[in-house]
């Protein structure tokens, strides 16, 4: 049996994963009615949604299967996400790769698989699969029909997303925030590494709506989010908190650290506003608090200081 290889966006797919937070919740008719769709229209006894988590493998939708997980080393949906097309085994005991594997050999008896790859956010999540106890063909008109199916399944996983990403400036939102860096902040306590929180306002925002009107406004917002979001790392977070507020959390990173990095990402703002000639500037200040898992038991706790002591760094600014 080979285990299926980690595709090489890893971190960013487990990143993106985690923010739509759709693994462990209940079955939803959206998905079950595209699972037996797909059951029926190629008559076979399984379909699933399968979600790849950093683990296991872990069916939002499952028709004709009494498990809600399997491991990811036997997974055959964790080699379906390493490509971009349908993936197809015609005969499992034909295949080495699959032969000996427990999933063909235990119950269910898989003899024949096709997944569909389920892309978010630039990343395969998972599949939607069919399943067979007996060996098949999958001829081109099925392959397109598997991929229509797909496709609606990942409009509505598209769809989840959308509830934790910021609709203005396309970065997570307060939920999307939350729950990642709640993820973010078990791994950094287990890996024992460090962790800091910045919490960040916008300089004078009020003084760009009344004096440039709300439309200048939002552009100063997703500017200033484009920005950031560029300057930090892929493995930070980034999110919009509310109005001018923002948040990042800057993992393996001491609170020395991510004062020099916002130190440059605020150099690096003014030298966009100088070159672009807004008329006004795009500043922030910010409170950085190094994460302590003593003292900061819950993301709220970490908000907390960075909150209280952004506002103590604007308040002596004012």
């Amino acid at each position: 049996m080979k285990a299926p290889a980690i595709p090489e966006d890893e971190q960013a797919r487990l990143e993106t994963l985690r923010s739509i937070d759709v693994l462990d919740t209940s079955p939803e008719e959206r998905f079950d009615q595209l699972t037996r769709m797909a059951k029926r229209l190629f008559g076979v006894p399984i379909a699933l949604v399968s979600i790849v988590d950093e683990n296991r493998q872990w069916f939002k939708s499952c028709v004709g299967l009494d498990v809600a997980e399997t491991s990811r080393d036997i997974s055959f949906c964790g080699h379906a996400i390493l490509g971009n097309d349908v993936f197809i085994i015609p005969d499992t005991i034909e295949d080495p790769r699959f032969a000996d594997n427990p999933l063909v050999l235990n119950d269910p008896g898989i003899r024949f698989y096709a997944g569909c790859p389920l892309t978010v956010g630039g990343h395969k999540l998972g599949t939607l699969c069919i399943i067979d106890k007996k060996p098949r063909d999958f001829g081109e008109e099925d392959i397109n029909a598997l991929k229509d199916l797909a496709s609606m399944v990942e409009r509505e996983l598209q769809a989840i997303q959308l509830a934790s990403l910021d609709d203005l400036t396309k970065v997570s939102n307060r939920r999307g925030f939350l729950f990642l860096a709640k993820y973010s902040l078990k791994l950094c306590t287990r890996q024992k590494i460090p962790a800091t929180l910045a919490f960040l306002d916008m300089d004078k925002f009020k003084a760009i709506n009344d004096e440039f009107g709300h439309s200048e406004g939002d552009f100063a917002l997703t500017t200033f989010a484009s920005l950031m979001k560029a300057s930090l790392r892929d493995s930070d977070l980034f999110a919009r908190w509310g109005g001018d507020e923002f948040v990042a959390l800057l993992t393996d990173t001491t609170r020395q650290q991510a004062q020099e990095t916002l130190e440059r990402c605020s150099q690096s703002l003014a030298q966009y506003t100088q070159d672009a000639n807004l008329g006004y500037a795009i500043a922030f200040s910010f409170g950085a608090v190094e994460f302590d898992p003593d003292k900061h038991t819950t993301v709220d706790a970490l908000l907390a200081d960075g909150d209280s002591l952004m506002y103590k760094v604007k308040q002596a600014r004012s």
